[in-house]
């Protein structure tokens, strides 16, 4: 497939009620197992990719090493490719199209954008972001390629008391509806785990429905009779793996 084929084909991915399934990579390896084992696309997570080369999370990894990376597993691997791509390295509309831009240059087909102020507090306006999706809706537009824009908002996963997600709902559809008129492909709400919240902002939402896997949520099957289009797994396939490796390192210098 060339790159507007895999774009086409991962937004066909994205069905309500049959949600395509992200099992998060972090480099061309991991694209290649997680391929071999039977994935539709791939998708890599922003806190695996920088714990991988030596980063926190929230774009202290340099950009030109995660365009690399996505570099190398499209090069690597003929599936569809989203790079979570956190706030674009960029608060200016323009700046994050430009750098958008180079996802798109390397193969790329989607990408996450949340609406998290990265270095600053809360999140964006949703004019400011608004007008940042928009821009790099109009930037692949030129480029012909049908991007996939998962639009992610952190509201849930910027509170951690539980008990206070179903009063953020009504905000939450009101950006999904906004982020899906700028242009966006997909609603993103990690941290969101309550099943009559996720089936509530399903039913309003105009975009397929990503919900993260991490502990207290409901299974894929649950997942898709709720209505959501879309399932992937974050930073756990990275500290899965990284535990494997510790436990079988333990298990070695034991022995000496």
């Amino acid at each position: 497939m060339n790159q507007t084929e895999k774009a086409k084909a991962f937004g066909a991915l994205h069905r309500k009620g049959d949600p395509v399934v992200l099992y998060n990579i972090w480099d061309a390896g991991t694209a290649k197992a997680v391929a071999d084992g039977g994935a539709k696309a791939l998708a890599t997570g922003s806190w695996s990719v920088a714990a991988a080369h030596g980063y926190a999370d929230g774009e202290k990894l340099p950009m030109s090493v995660l365009v690399e990376t996505a570099k190398s597993v499209t090069a690597a691997v003929d599936l569809p490719l989203s790079v979570d791509f956190e706030g674009a390295y960029s608060a200016e509309p323009t700046g994050a199209a430009a750098n958008v831009a180079k996802l798109v240059e390397v193969g790329a087909i989607g990408i996450n954008f949340e609406d998290q102020v990265l270095g600053g507090d809360g999140l964006y306006p949703v004019e400011r972001q608004t007008a940042r999706i928009r821009a790099i809706r109009e930037m692949a537009e030129g480029k012909n390629v049908p991007f996939f824009i998962n639009a992610r908002t952190d509201l849930f996963l910027a509170e951690s008391d539980l008990s206070k997600h179903a009063g953020l709902v009504d905000e939450a559809i009101e950006r999904g509806r906004a982020y899906a008129a700028a242009g966006g492909s997909g609603f993103f709400v990690p941290g969101l785990i309550d099943p009559a919240l996720i089936e509530k902002i399903c039913a309003a939402s105009p975009l397929p429905v990503n919900i993260m896997m991490r502990t207290g949520a409901p299974d894929v099957k649950t997942l898709a009779k709720l209505g959501v289009g879309r399932v992937s797994y974050g930073p756990g396939p990275y500290r899965s793996m990284m535990e494997k490796l510790k436990q079988d390192a333990a298990a070695i210098y034991s022995l000496l």
